[in-house]
């Protein structure tokens, strides 16, 4: 079992860091598969995110792809909102909520495959970029805690939608999933027991996963091809939740 989680975590934590996002939402139905209780496996999954993120913004941030004044407002107002989500949720049809939000991974993956935004032409101001990133982060973090996803499906296409260059919208993003996943994974850790060999197997995985994605992404990758890799990322987790759904 702990080889096939480790595989598994690897190869697939190596392609979401390239996208800025992370592998939970794959990851999860993997460890139920593989025997693992429920809650200990959103927690473990959520637990990786932090780690995968960490270690590949730690490569974005060396690099200097992380967009600041939109990461900083985004992260304040995403964790302030997603407890607002959670409570909404409550009265709320869940199914209904999914199948609007694959509608809206379709529809920013086509964005992603088939769009091509231009740069702006005049740069955004300071205050700008404060309140596009405050409002993308309201809706990130909302939308985050109404459904139980990750925000970084939310806001790389969204930056990358409004001109921002694809390798600064995943690095953006990457940032702020490291405390989102955070927050998710001590939500969860305290409803269940931890698997501390699946910790210690999947967390070494993880970290080499996403060191190799963040280096194709920013050594490697051209801005065109991440654009493709994020769309293809975001189609993937449409049909995902689109299959469970039916």
């Amino acid at each position: 079992m702990l080889v096939i989680a480790a595989i598994a975590t690897f190869g697939l934590t190596a392609v979401m860091a390239m996208a800025g996002v992370g592998a939970a939402f794959i990851l999860v139905p993997i460890f139920l598969a593989l025997g693992v209780e429920i809650h200990a496996a959103m927690a473990t999954a959520l637990l990786l995110n932090a780690i995968s993120t960490s270690v590949s913004t730690t490569t974005f941030i060396r690099k200097r792809l992380v967009e600041w004044r939109l990461a900083v407002p985004i992260l304040i107002v995403a964790v302030a909102l997603s407890p607002v989500g959670v409570h909404v949720s409550q009265g709320l049809d869940r199914r209904l909520l999914l199948w609007l939000f694959s509608g809206f991974l379709v529809f920013a993956s086509l964005m992603m495959l088939l769009y091509s935004p231009k740069a702006s032409a005049t740069p955004v101001s300071a205050r700008g970029q404060m309140v596009r990133g405050s409002f993308l982060g309201g809706i990130a973090g909302f939308v985050g805690g109404l459904l139980g996803v990750g925000g970084g499906s939310i806001i790389v296409p969204v930056l990358v939608g409004s001109g921002l260059e694809p390798k600064r919208a995943s690095a953006t993003a990457s940032f702020v999933v490291v405390f989102a996943s955070l927050t998710g994974f001590f939500a969860h850790a305290t409803l269940s027991g931890m698997d501390y060999r699946l910790v210690g197997v999947t967390g070494v995985a993880s970290a080499g996963g996403a060191a190799l994605g963040a280096w194709l992404m920013s050594e490697k990758l051209k801005s065109g091809q991440l654009k493709y890799i994020i769309g293809l990322v975001l189609l993937g987790t449409a049909v995902k939740m689109i299959w469970g759904l039916l």
